[in-house]
């Protein structure tokens, strides 16, 4: 028998998670206790969302559990019938991947936040680059390798890729890349000392004391950082309080204080399966184009 594999545990924790979301608030018959929802979630929103959905908590009763991980693999869980009642993605493509295959309630989409691309170092690095076109990165690397979130499939690794290329430098470093599941991985890497330099999101950086931001990549050297939510075809009532409440003005106070650009609020479906355009090259496996 085979081990379980890293994706296959958390599919099985997030079930899990899910048993304990369906039963929240359950008590003796004929209570009316609020139904806990569920939110699978881009793993950079983490500190930020946990702190919304306790606002959300208190201000209307209804519990939510999230579950964090890449977008990429999220939505993989909920094509695969993964009971969420919304998904919070890092990038417009994997929302796109999901309502072309009718997951998604219609008019439920809109556009919450936005981020920034960063390099990171350890916090005691001396280092800081001009991240300009055909900078030096292979340089500043000296040995070691840099740190991103997988580039095939995690929104994050693939801002990093699109990001490289433009400025002319990936082919010199795709060989040297340390690939995480997800941008919290990547940003470990470089907390713990085990890659010299990272790529994450601005509000990872904020969220990590030892690291510290070296650079920051130009907003024209990629496609614009924008992280959707919309409602699953099998959510709950109570989930579109939630996503109002999202784009609310206690909900913008918090992601802005971690960080994160709250973005005017845009009508829903407003981006339409196939409008996102490819960051580098056509979808693989069943996948989005990045």
């Amino acid at each position: 028998m085979t081990s379980q594999s890293p994706r296959h545990a958390l599919v099985g924790w997030a079930l899990m998670v899910l048993g304990v979301a369906g039963t929240a608030g359950a008590g003796t018959p004929g209570e009316h206790a609020p139904t806990g929802l569920l939110v699978f979630a881009a793993a950079s929103l983490s500190d930020a969302l946990e702190e919304v959905d306790r606002a959300f908590t208190a201000r209307t009763g209804v519990r939510v559990n999230a579950s964090y991980a890449a977008s990429s693999l999220l939505a993989k869980q909920i094509e695969a019938g993964a009971p969420a009642d919304a998904f919070f993605s890092a990038d417009r493509a994997w929302v796109d991947y999901l309502d072309e295959r009718g997951l998604l309630k219609r008019g439920s989409r809109r556009d919450v936040l936005g981020n920034a691309l960063v390099l990171i170092a350890p916090a005691d690095s001396p280092l800081r680059l001009d991240i300009t076109p055909g900078f030096d990165l292979t340089a500043a690397l000296g040995g070691g390798r840099l740190a991103t979130a997988d580039p095939d499939s995690v929104p994050a690794g693939e801002y990093a890729r699109a990001a490289l290329t433009k400025l002319g430098v990936w082919q010199r470093v795709s060989g040297r890349l340390v690939r995480g599941e997800n941008v919290r991985a990547a940003l470990a890497y470089v907390a713990r000392g085990e890659a010299p330099l990272g790529i994450v999101y601005q509000t990872d950086a904020q969220a990590e004391k030892r690291v510290r931001v070296v650079g920051v990549f130009p907003e024209d050297s990629h496609p614009p950082i924008t992280y959707p939510v919309a409602l699953t075809v099998r959510a709950r009532p109570e989930a579109a309080r939630l996503a109002d409440f999202l784009t609310g003005e206690t909900a913008r106070q918090i992601f802005t204080r971690y960080g994160f650009t709250a973005l005017a609020a845009s009508p829903p479906d407003l981006h339409r399966p196939g409008a996102t355009a490819a960051l580098t090259e056509p979808p693989q496996r069943g996948a989005p184009a990045p």
